[in-house]
């Protein structure tokens, strides 16, 4: 395709969610509940996180942040694609695209980081009770909220500035539900061969050492858990380290397969599929991972009704 065809102004086409299955209506409204799910299942655990003294430890800190990145990963995609399905457009401006991109990068990203701080924060927390307090206070908290939101931020910058000056001389349907980096790039004219190298590299230090740190912080938390002789507090360190790594397996595994594997070998179902999982089945799943076997959690739920009932009886 000659260079001097390219369309740098223009704005894109989303395809939608899987185009060519039918009855796709249904998994949309599906896919509605799913969002309305996770809107107050996040908003709920970051308010009682805030209402409840306590709940205002650092590892429910690091929580509260997790919530805040699930809200905004859901909505950065789901809302857009509900106004093209129930409008019957599928525009979208090269700015919105550009957008996307960016704010998708940034939670990714800042995810990956908060995931391997959370748990750091498991192992001092099991490993090295005593010094807990010491560690892990309020200032080192900060420092590791700030710390992810601008590993996020940098790592997004990169990619989304290379992403959307990519040439398009070709169609400009993305085939995708939303603005995603893989699927733009198989709509380019300009080679990406030297770019999926540079996002394999990305993914390593976004993503594989993370999961590497995140297993052997476990690893070193199974080994003393194994060894505590009181049954209740094995059980408890047992249970919040389970709900921390069916998160990380949920979200670190699914993005393994979409930036470490070619992107030749992927179809757009199978990229769609993915990305459904990641950004909204995941956010949904978080808050209720982490609150349905939690006693704490459950503890300041009844807690905050008790101080605060929602529906006050009169005579």
């Amino acid at each position: 395709m000659e260079e001097e065809n390219e369309t740098l102004t223009t704005d894109f086409v989303l395809s939608g969610l899987f185009p060519n299955m039918n009855y796709v209506s249904i998994l949309i409204y599906i896919i509605i509940l799913i969002y309305l799910a996770a809107v107050t299942g996040n908003f709920f655990l970051l308010l009682l996180i805030w209402m409840d003294l306590s709940l205002h430890t650092p590892m429910y800190f690091l929580l509260s942040q997790l919530s805040l990145i699930d809200l905004a990963l859901i909505s950065s995609t789901v809302p857009k694609m509900m106004v093209n399905f129930f409008s019957g457009r599928k525009d979208i401006t090269r700015a919105a695209c550009g957008t996307q991109v960016f704010f998708f990068f940034t939670l990714g990203g800042a995810e990956c980081i908060l995931l391997t701080l959370m748990a750091y924060d498991r192992y001092v927390a099991v490993c090295n009770p005593l010094r807990y307090a010491v560690i892990i206070n309020h200032g080192v908290c900060l420092q590791m909220v700030i710390v992810s939101w601008t590993g996020g931020v940098l790592a997004s910058t990169a990619h989304t500035f290379y992403t959307m000056s990519l040439p398009i001389c070709g169609s400009r349907e993305i085939q995708h539900f939303f603005c995603e980096m893989p699927a733009i790039m198989k709509i380019s004219c300009k080679d990406t061969s030297i770019y999926e190298v540079v996002v394999f590299v990305m993914g390593i230090c976004f993503i594989i050492i993370p999961f590497g740190f995140i297993m052997a912080s476990y690893m070193l938390i199974f080994h003393t858990v194994l060894h505590m002789k009181s049954p209740q507090g094995r059980s408890k360190a047992l249970a919040i380290c389970f709900s921390h790594l069916t998160v990380v397996s949920f979200y670190l595994g699914p993005c393994v397969y979409m930036y470490m594997t070619p992107g030749s070998s992927h179809t757009p179902d199978q990229e769609q599929a993915v990305s459904v999982f990641c950004t909204v089945l995941t956010p949904m799943l978080n808050p209720f991972i982490y609150s349905l076997r939690n006693k704490d959690v459950l503890g300041a739920f009844q807690n905050v009704l008790r101080k605060h009932p929602v529906f006050k009886w009169t005579t």
